[in-house]
């Protein structure tokens, strides 16, 4: 009975010491997806070669969408280091598309919305990946305000309603932020249910990290939209 005590407890201590690997690894990832597009954003931003690019940046917009659609779909078709190769050219695209954001507002506003924004993708990090509680719920609250967001901001293109798109915009920034601690946990989900599959499990860590990427940018553009002064 002691022996397979003891053997329950290394375990669990090797489970979880596997798990915080998998987390990091995912994390490490997701931060490297982000300075990449930092550094391309600062690049194209600097060089003005984004200004020369005209009507092109669209084409841009629509091979990002394609790229994350795609590494979606064939995430059980491809080889890990295919699924880390296109989300790699996702985020140096879309560093390409961000760089006109230094057109827009002051150097200043766009360095206190990033540094806000780390701040609260950490805490939430450190939520999602400590609380017990499930947040499964909250999650699919979340994809419904989102997709509601979205019809919303399409209708307000042609309502033109400054007060409703802040109170969309305001919306949409407490979901995402709320979307991290969802995605953080998720990534306990994909190691305990791939234990038995190496490749897969690396596979949806690349996803994982690629939902944090994403919940980071939103969060980060929200910020810039609702309290940014525009040049």
């Amino acid at each position: 009975m002691y022996q397979n005590d003891n053997f329950s407890t290394q375990y669990q201590l090797d489970t979880q010491t596997a798990l915080n690997a998998y987390i990091v690894k995912v994390f490490g990832i997701m931060f490297a997806g982000l300075a990449l597009t930092a550094a391309t954003a600062l690049y194209f931003a600097a060089s003005g070669l984004v200004v020369r690019m005209g009507a092109f940046i669209y084409v841009l917009f629509i091979a990002e969408f394609a790229l994350v659609v795609g590494l979606t779909a064939s995430l059980g078709k491809i080889r890990y280091g295919t699924a880390v190769t296109m989300f790699l050219v996702y985020s140096l695209l879309n560093g390409i598309t961000l760089s006109v954001i230094f057109y827009v507002y002051p150097v200043a506003n766009i360095g206190l919305a990033f540094v806000v924004t780390a701040a609260a993708f950490g805490i939430m990090t450190l939520y999602g990946a400590l609380t017990g509680t499930d947040l499964t719920g909250f999650g699919n609250l979340a994809g419904m305000l989102l997709v509601g967001g979205i019809l919303t901001m399409v209708v307000n293109i042609f309502l033109k309603s400054s007060q409703l798109d802040y109170i969309v915009s305001l919306v949409m920034l407490v979901v995402f932020v709320g979307l991290v601690a969802y995605d953080t946990q998720k990534l306990k989900g994909y190691f305990y249910a791939t234990q038995n599959d190496a490749a897969m499990q690396k596979k949806l860590g690349v996803h994982g990290a690629l939902s944090l990427y994403l919940d980071f940018i939103n969060i980060f553009l929200l910020l810039l939209r609702l309290f940014g002064r525009r040049r």
